[in-house]
């Protein structure tokens, strides 16, 4: 099969090609083509048997979404956008990018041949308070946020042309990915990572919310487990509710930071300063907090248990198997 990632670049879209490149099989089928794209030059690599293509482009340019799908993937993994923060803080950005990008790829994909699973990642961010205590499969979705809001008119043309027979899609609501390697980025949840990931290498880490704030979690082994999960799933079973909310683990920050000391000592904790911030907290305190995800687990979807074992896997996958 053909495989075609958008944001290939990305944190994640590394990630799934690295697991793409050592096992390059979905449901059992293999992969002899995987079209690797985004706005800045994704990493080819070299896999036996499978040509790897590094594609470089604006998604939503005139042309650009055309030539990706006349290629005739059978797999798209639709990873490509600007993140929460970044979208709250440049509206015209994040629709472009979010909302113009994503109807481009999916209408290119329309007017092309074939009918390709399309996994679509999408966000809890489709969620806006106020929330029970666990929010269920059929919670209403009103994003309070740029970022959901583009996201869920995503899911709504996912399923609308899924129904149609464009596509073959499945949209899978990310919770935050934590830890997430490398330099931060500008998510307003940059710090749900930054509180962990920066004490382990040894520097400071600021904390802009309360430690009573409640946020689920998956790690970026998850969230690549959710993808390739849902690009073999049978669309029968998931019917024609095509989005789907991941699981994921529920702590307040503070769970967080006693987990980090469980797994790394008191060093690390030592390094986390308190620096309320009110642009990123008048985010954070409208997203949602624990769910349910029960449709996604009888479906096969699964993640991490606990927070330690969260961050046990980022040691594990980036720092060699030991903090610091």
């Amino acid at each position: 099969m053909r495989v075609l990632v958008t944001g290939a670049a990305g944190m994640i879209g590394r990630k799934l090609t690295g697991r793409l490149a050592a096992t390059p099989r979905i449901g059992g089928r293999a992969v002899i083509a995987l079209d690797l794209h985004d706005i800045v030059p994704p990493a080819a690599p070299e896999i036996a048997g499978v040509a790897a293509t590094a594609l470089t482009g604006d998604l939503a340019a005139p042309g650009a979404a055309a030539a990706l799908a006349a290629r005739g993937p059978d797999v798209v993994f639709h990873l490509a956008g600007v993140v929460s923060g970044e979208a709250e803080a440049d509206l015209e950005l994040g629709y472009r990018v979010n909302l113009d990008g994503t109807r481009a790829l999916f209408d290119a994909l329309r007017l092309a041949d074939g009918t390709p699973r399309v996994v679509y990642a999408s966000s809890i961010a489709v969620f806006g308070a106020p929330f029970p205590d666990v929010i269920p499969d059929e919670f209403h979705a009103t994003p309070l946020t740029s970022y959901g809001t583009q996201k869920l008119i995503g899911e709504a043309l996912l399923a609308d042309y899924t129904r149609r027979g464009f596509i073959d899609g499945i949209g899978i609501r990310l919770p935050t990915i934590c830890v997430r390697p490398g330099k931060p980025n500008k998510a307003a949840s940059g710090f749900f990572s930054g509180i962990i990931r920066e004490p382990l290498a040894g520097r400071e880490a600021l904390l802009p919310v309360p430690r009573s704030v409640v946020h689920t979690h998956a790690s970026p082994r998850s969230a690549v487990g959710f993808l390739l999960h849902a690009a073999a799933l049978d669309g029968a079973r998931v019917g024609p509710r095509r989005n789907l909310t991941m699981p994921g683990v529920a702590v307040t920050v503070g769970e967080q930071i006693e987990a980090l000391r469980q797994v790394a000592g008191e060093a690390p904790v030592r390094l986390i300063r308190e620096a309320p911030d009110e642009t990123i907290w008048a985010i954070v305190r409208n997203w949602p907090t624990r769910f349910a995800a029960t449709r996604a687990r009888e479906l096969g979807f699964a993640a991490e248990t606990s927070f330690d074992e969260i961050i046990r896997a980022h040691i594990e996958d980036e720092l060699g198997g030991a903090p610091g």
